[in-house]
């Protein structure tokens, strides 16, 4: 059996058209938040434990969460986004305090050491790699790898280190989490205007097993490889991130099978009889003491007038340049991605054992995630597997034309000739295959993005309307949503 699903681009394109009927209803609010993902969901968040209850959000899709959301069938949960998350830095108290409320973390031990739920991280295996026709434990390429391979692995890594605790004269990160706490140093802007691929080569690091594995580590994070993303970009991956809040979980992740819908659960309470789903924002009118926006009802038909003090736009650049026929997306690059969700027999794999995170070497996908990984339950039944694909590229547009193009034998083709690499057999064992297509899945961070681009699509509007999105960051992760929403929301309460 062959599915595809995807967001919700039919209704979103009719903003193209804004052919829509005229109000009938008129909704009066404080604080009017457009867009239900993470951002506009860490805004709401903020404006509960505010002492602010007078406040609407308003998303397109028929369920918040974004790219934070999920699939479910009679076997598990699976992802259809974002699937975890990396352990704060100790630096990220609103976030680790968002981790007592879900009850993932639960206080410190007699060591000041954080506890946490361990049913809601990453078990062993955690990682492989399908590396020279077998697996191997990490996805860092290890087996048979020459001694100068070595060598530059250990040289990029120290470097990595080095950069992950390198600090300017105010004391702020060369690079931090979120971005918007990172230096500004020349030396750090420098990093940003050049291509990462330029900097790998400029140091001399020239190794294809090395090369490989930093081009897939952007891809997952990023949608874009190393001949796209800016350097500093590149080295945030791996200095972003400073493992300094716990001692005893350095690599695991939190992750749920259902991906960080879990984390989007989280939220439900700030925003109960607070959310109107199925509603596209299209026109915005700024007045002398209040905004009025205009949203239609996809589910009623018809057109609502929602009147507030002010707006929060927690939504992408390319839907706002729509909702105020501005260039605001102008230089947002926007990847697609393919997920792919997989039913296989309970015997697929035989005697190997699936980590959480399974990658090939060489693939043009990312491999993919066993949905099952932490089923706690003696008896296992059918399989469920999701592969990953971004499509990186120069030109994301037209990748994106062809993936909404590609019908379902070509999607099943393009993915089984990636997981055939490692699994020549899958296709005797497989059940259904779910198709999830995502047209503007990510921000790619290429030159001139973060510090640049990103920095001046923020600026607010006459002090009423207000903008939030991870691509506004620069970065589509979680943690920049998260900041992006809440600030933005402190901002609008204080302004």
């Amino acid at each position: 059996m062959l599915k595809i699903t995807g967001t919700n681009h039919i209704l979103g394109h009719k903003l193209w058209a804004k052919d829509f009927p005229q109000p009938t209803e008129e909704i009066r609010t404080k604080y009017l938040v457009v867009g239900g993902g993470i951002s506009g969901l860490s805004a709401c968040r903020f404006f509960s434990q505010n002492q602010e209850n007078n406040y609407l959000l308003l998303e397109m899709e028929n369920h918040l969460g974004g790219n934070s959301s999920n699939g479910q069938n009679k076997f598990s949960k699976f992802p259809l986004g974002a699937h975890y998350l990396p352990l704060p830095n100790k630096e990220n108290t609103e976030i680790i305090q968002f981790l007592k409320e879900c009850k993932i973390y639960q206080g410190d031990d007699e060591n000041g050491d954080p506890i946490l739920d361990e049913y809601q991280m990453t078990f062993p295996q955690q990682e492989r790699l399908f590396f020279k026709n077998s697996w191997q434990n990490d996805i860092v390429p290890q087996n048979g790898i020459s001694s100068e391979t070595k060598a530059e692995f250990k040289r990029f890594f120290k470097m990595m280190d080095h950069f992950q605790h390198k600090k300017d004269a105010e004391g702020k990160y060369w690079f931090a989490i979120p971005v918007h706490d990172s230096s500004r140093e020349d030396e750090v802007l420098q990093l940003e205007k050049i291509i990462f691929k330029d900097w790998l080569k400029h140091e001399n690091f020239t190794s294809e097993e090395l090369l490989w594995l930093l081009d897939y580590s952007c891809r997952d994070d990023y949608g874009l490889g190393i001949n796209y993303v800016s350097a500093w970009a590149g080295i945030h991956y791996f200095a972003g991130r400073k493992n300094n809040w716990s001692k005893k979980y350095k690599d695991q992740v939190f992750t749920w099978p259902e991906g960080n819908a879990r984390l989007a659960k989280h939220f439900s309470k700030y925003i109960k009889e607070k959310s109107l789903q199925n509603h596209l924002v299209f026109d915005v009118k700024i007045n002398d003491n209040d905004v009025e926006v205009l949203s239609f009802d996809n589910f009623q038909k018809k057109t609502k007038k929602i009147i507030a003090e002010k707006v929060l736009f927690a939504t992408p650049q390319f839907v706002n340049e729509r909702i105020f026929n501005n260039k605001r997306a102008e230089h947002f690059n926007y990847v697609p991605w393919l997920l792919t969700t997989i039913t296989l027999q309970n015997d697929f794999g035989g005697d190997e054992e699936l980590a959480w995170d399974n990658v090939i070497y060489g693939s043009d996908g990312l491999g993919y995630i066993y949905d099952q990984h932490q089923n706690v339950e003696q008896i296992m039944g059918e399989k469920m597997i999701t592969y990953y694909r971004s499509f990186s590229t120069n030109d994301c547009k037209k990748a994106r034309k062809k993936l909404y193009g590609l019908k379902e034998d070509q999607l099943k083709s393009l993915v089984l000739e990636d997981l055939k690499k490692a699994h020549p057999m899958i296709e005797d064992f497989i059940l259904e295959m779910q198709f999830h297509k995502i047209g503007h899945a990510m921000i790619a961070p290429v030159p001139n993005q973060i510090f640049g681009n990103s920095e001046m699509a923020k600026q607010p509007v006459d002090g009423k309307v207000f903008f939030a999105h991870s691509d506004l960051s620069g970065i589509s992760i979680f943690e920049e949503a998260f900041y992006q929403g809440w600030r933005t929301a402190k901002q609008m309460q204080r302004s």
